[in-house]
């Protein structure tokens, strides 16, 4: 009996491993087609001028000696990005010396990079199907953010994956530090700090949260350097502006909203209640409902601390291994919990998020027919232009949908085993 059981966990083991070949392969696959597609669009699709001309007058005036952050103007108005988007931007104006072809062609390259990032971390955490890999590349808005309005929302999302891909092989402090790089790109990358402090107390001891934090912060500050000693009141407040009210036309969620209500005060509390309101609810009841809770999670870490402090220093860290699941799971959907709460989301903001619908719709419990239907009718919702009241009403009830979906689910054990590991942080 026992050989018997020995021989069916190998064989099956063997079958797992025959059928990862061709995931592999079919991602490579879609790696190709798709740069041949990108390739096609630079060339035949007509380019559309957006914030090109105004990313270039801001890059200039820094490049120009310009350290004031209310002087670095383009024709949509102040620069309102943290630093580290003015170094990408100058990078590539050296590169390119404005050409818009040219530039096509290197977001073109990091749509390509962005997506192999993606796909590895589908193929890691094995969650989707191998053919639901295809959903990555049949967005049209998302091909053309990258490729047609050339938008930093790109850098910013490659760098987020990037650093995605980092902590899934346990590489906290490093995936923090690219983390932030992102953030120093566009501030968006905050909505995905809630759900990855929690990780990082789940995974790492309290003085490993703060010497990656403490990582963290240096990279900001480390860019942001030249603004801050010269003025840094300014840059504080044109690059972390939290407090924008963006123009109701263009809003993809929120349209159906009456104008009036829509830039008031009382509609962005009331969103910002939600969206705390969400993620506490789905931090105690989800993502440490294996601890016990949110709160209950968080007061062991307060006991294991007082403890820590009473052993010699020379102790070693304990620390528990995260499965890939759960840290992509729970950064995912603390994500779009943002995302469903956003006062608006403009177009490009589309790939704040695109990239994780298919392996969220295969979190719920859903069949696979309706799976599919959410993923083509929030495509579908972000492709009409206009937006509308119908198409916004319509996106939020998709969205809503969704988080639905990712609620009733039963959460899966987080970590690899029940034994805490002993291993130095990385």
């Amino acid at each position: 009996m026992a050989r018997r059981s020995a021989t069916h966990v190998e064989n099956e083991a063997s079958f797992l491993k025959i059928f990862k070949i061709p995931k592999v392969a079919f991602a490579f696959g879609l790696i190709l087609a798709d740069a041949l597609l990108v390739a096609l669009i630079i060339n035949y699709v007509p380019y559309t001028k957006i914030d090109w001309d105004a990313y270039m007058s801001q890059v200039s005036g820094f490049l120009e000696g310009e350290r004031d952050y209310s002087n670095l103007k383009g024709d949509t108005g102040p620069l309102v990005y943290p630093a580290g988007f003015l170094y990408i931007y100058s990078a590539i104006q050296y590169i390119t010396g404005g050409d818009v072809y040219s530039a096509q062609i290197l977001f073109g390259i990091l749509y390509i990079i962005n997506l192999a990032i993606v796909l590895l971390i589908y193929v890691k955490t094995d969650v989707p199907p191998w053919w639901a890999l295809s959903l990555l590349c049949l967005s049209k808005r998302v091909h053309s953010i990258f490729v047609l309005r050339l938008f930093n929302d790109c850098f910013a999302m490659t760098f987020l994956h990037a650093a995605l891909a980092l902590f899934l092989y346990q590489r906290w402090h490093l995936g923090l530090i690219i983390f932030s790089v992102a953030v120093s790109v566009k501030m968006n990358v905050l909505l995905y700090a809630p759900p990855l402090l929690l990780l990082l107390f789940k995974s790492l001891s309290i003085s490993g949260v703060i010497s990656a934090l403490a990582g963290a912060a240096l990279v900001q500050i480390l860019l942001g350097l030249p603004f801050i000693i010269s003025h840094p009141i300014v840059y504080i407040s044109s690059a972390f502006n939290l407090g924008r009210v963006f123009i109701h036309f263009w809003s993809v969620n929120f349209k159906f909203v009456p104008e009036p209500v829509f830039v008031s005060k009382k509609f962005a509390i009331s969103l910002l209640v939600t969206h705390l309101a969400l993620l506490t609810g789905f931090a105690h009841y989800r993502w440490c409902k294996h601890e016990g809770g949110l709160f209950n999670f968080l007061h062991s870490k307060y006991v294991n601390l007082k403890l820590r402090f009473s052993l010699s220093s020379s102790s070693s860290l304990s620390s528990k291994i995260l499965k890939k699941e759960h840290i992509i799971t729970t950064m995912f959907a603390g994500n779009f919990i943002g995302i469903v709460c956003a006062r608006s989301l403009h177009y490009q903001f589309y790939s704040w998020y695109f990239y994780s619908v298919p392996y969220l719709l295969w979190r719920t419990s859903y069949p696979t027919l309706l799976r599919l239907i959410l993923f083509i009718g929030v495509e579908v919702c972000w492709n009409v232009y206009p937006s509308n009241i119908y198409s916004s009403l319509l996106l939020l009830c998709l969205h809503i949908v969704i988080l639905w979906g990712l609620w009733s689910a039963p959460p899966a054990y987080p970590y690899v085993d029940d034994k805490t590991s002993t291993r130095k942080n990385k």
